[in-house]
């Protein structure tokens, strides 16, 4: 019972990790649309995200690789709900209407 509330609890922490990575990424996109220094942005926001999601993995897993594999699914879950969101969130422009119409 322990070990699996420990993998449920791994999962979750991913879920966490990856809403933050891929948040984050997407935050990043949106604030390069305004700033004149994007390449900053960018670098920044890849070190920190990159530095947040490693610790987080090496903490999560505690030297077990089946908790590190739940951390990694959780991560890979929210990737697909981020994606969800933003996509529901997107207003749709003539291009990507074009482009949508493509065989």
């Amino acid at each position: 019972m322990n070990e699996t509330l420990n993998l449920v609890l791994a999962s979750v922490a991913g879920v966490l990790l990856g809403a933050l990575f891929f948040g984050g990424l997407w935050w990043t996109v949106q604030k390069k649309l305004s700033s004149k220094r994007s390449a900053l942005w960018f670098f920044g926001s890849l070190l920190l995200r990159m530095s947040i999601a490693l610790a987080g993995f090496y903490f999560v897993s505690g030297g077990h690789w089946k908790r590190l594999l739940a951390c990694l699914l959780g991560f890979i879950m929210a990737r697909l709900i981020i994606i969800r969101i933003t996509r529901a969130m997107e207003k749709p422009t003539y291009l990507a209407q074009e482009a949508g119409h493509a065989p």
